[in-house]
């Protein structure tokens, strides 16, 4: 929603926003989007920026790191849209957040409620919105059902981010000191399906979409469920973490194991690597991430593989042996030993990609127990 020069409604990259005027508009299209946004259309990009108070350059910098296109000179933005621009650059001049971080919260909450509005409609709304009658339109049964749906999404949108807040906020609490804050120890996960490209040209698109929502679905449920973050979804491939190892572990062997309980699902492998985790907008990134999506590529089918740092906490944290011969001696002399969960065995050296040689380690439970 920022000002181009040539004054048409049409970003760079020729894409069209939605609240760009057209004189071939639908009007219960025109009724839906003032339903939604609460407003009538009644500023261009440069008046909105003037009665907001604000720079037509940072008002254009808000308005595309929240994923808005270009919109000309076009009368498309509400009041809404000036209380946003002014709510954050009040954020700027009080000095609570600098201008950067400003940029960096709008393109943050743009991402993530994108793909949400996204999914909604593709998914969701696209489902309850069949007409019901011969010669009704999609738009004549959305309108109704967006009025009554709105203010109950919009609740439940605000009660979700509030509860991941705390559990954020939480977590950076118990940070040991500010360095700690960005650069975590994290324990990261990718869980990969064997032979996704094969199936792409094999599976009708209906069907595959289904095959994808379902293994994303086990596996936010599972990761939610035993004290993981999901991060981030790839299509075949989700990407995970968690403070604890051990909890990473059972994770990961969970996925594996309930995928092959399931005859519709393809194999699982797995790649966990234990160390410094760099955290940005919500997604991971640095070396730790790297070698897990390495190992991931190596894993055998059904199989969870581990780098040495990640063996080791497992280790310094009582959730596996040391050496499995010297723990199995030890109970068949009746040794009291730990209740060990998991079993790592050593695999071969091996060069990887841009990382040198790595030792991964077989991750399994130990005699087969489930936690």
């Amino acid at each position: 929603m920022t000002v181009d020069d040539t004054g048409s409604g049409a970003g760079g990259d020729g894409r069209v926003d939605p609240h760009a005027p057209d004189n071939g508009e639908d009007p219960l299209a025109l009724r839906l989007e003032q339903l939604i946004l609460g407003a009538e259309r009644r500023y261009t990009p440069f008046q909105a920026a003037r009665s907001a108070g604000v720079s037509m350059e940072l008002a254009s910098r808000f308005w595309r790191a929240m994923g808005f296109a270009d919109i000309g000179q076009a009368k498309a933005l509400t009041e809404a849209d000036v209380l946003a621009l002014r709510r954050l650059a009040g954020l700027v001049e009080a000095g609570l957040l600098s201008e950067a971080m400003a940029v960096q919260v709008a393109r943050s909450t743009g991402q993530t409620t994108a793909r949400l509005a996204e999914w909604q409609i593709d998914s969701f709304l696209e489902g309850l919105t069949e007409p019901p009658e011969p010669g009704m339109t999609r738009t004549e049964v959305t309108y109704p059902l967006v009025e009554l749906l709105l203010p109950e999404l919009e609740e439940f949108l605000v009660y979700v981010w509030r509860r991941q807040l705390a559990a954020a906020t939480g977590r950076v609490v118990q940070a040991a000191d500010d360095e700690e804050m960005v650069d975590r120890r994290l324990a990261v996960g990718f869980a990969d399906l064997v032979g996704f490209t094969r199936l792409t040209r094999r599976m009708e698109e209906e069907e595959l979409g289904e095959l994808v929502e379902a293994f994303e679905t086990t596996a936010a449920d599972l990761v939610a469920a035993r004290g993981g973050r999901l991060i981030k979804t790839l299509g075949d491939e989700v990407l995970y973490a968690a403070d604890d190892a051990g909890v990473a572990a059972d994770i990961a062997l969970r996925l594996v194991e309930t995928l092959a309980n399931d005859e519709t699902m393809p194999e699982l492998r797995v790649g966990m690597a234990f160390g410094t985790v760099t955290t940005r907008m919500g997604d991971v990134f640095g070396t730790t991430v790297n070698l897990a999506s390495r190992l991931t590529s190596i894993a055998p089918r059904d199989a969870v593989l581990v780098d040495s740092a990640f063996a080791e906490e497992l280790i310094r944290t009582g959730e596996a042996p040391a050496s499995e011969a010297e723990a199995a001696a030890a109970e068949k002399e009746g040794e009291e030993t730990p209740s060990y969960r998991f079993a790592l065995q050593p695999m071969w050296q091996r060069p990887v990609r841009g990382l040198g040689v790595v030792e991964p380690w077989l991750l399994t439970r130990r005699d087969g127990r489930s936690s």
